[in-house]
């Protein structure tokens, strides 16, 4: 399990070795990682795509995906890519979940074979209130400190 995002992150499933990864048939979010310096940093990996898919097994992974060449030519050679991948439970909006988890990801990696860009800034009023089985709720920025 590697977990991926702000705040909490989500908990994915991998990461695997793309070439041997079979796609589930169901709805995903999935990152593209390959490791950059695999002798002095062996288990830091660089996320240079994500993408999400109503059934992950037509998403054409990874050989007949149309971001597969860029994916193959950043990480050296198709064999030294990695996947992980986040099933979110059923939900009404489902594919606008995977989309916004998607452009969530993408904001805070920024990787280098995802066409889109999103900014990655937060205004600390957009928060709001937060909490998750995983953390406690957010505190404002300096709430932790002592007062002087």
């Amino acid at each position: 399990m590697i977990r991926l995002g702000s705040l909490a992150g989500y908990s994915f499933e991998g990461p695997l070795l793309l070439g041997g990864w079979n796609a589930p048939k169901k709805p995903g979010v999935y990152a593209i990682m390959y490791k950059a310096d695999p002798v002095r940093k062996p288990e830091a990996y660089s996320v240079i795509y994500v993408g999400y898919a109503m059934d992950l097994s037509k998403a054409g992974l990874p050989k007949r995906h149309p971001a597969a060449g860029c994916w193959a030519s950043r990480a050296g050679s198709p064999w030294k890519l990695h996947i992980a991948s986040y099933h979110v439970p059923d939900s009404q909006s489902l594919e606008g979940t995977l989309k916004q988890i998607q452009v969530e990801l993408i904001a805070k990696y920024n990787p280098v074979c995802n066409d889109e860009k999103y900014d990655n800034a937060w205004d600390e009023t957009w928060k709001g209130d937060y909490t998750s089985s995983l953390t406690g709720p957010l505190a404002p920025r300096g709430a932790h400190e002592q007062p002087k």
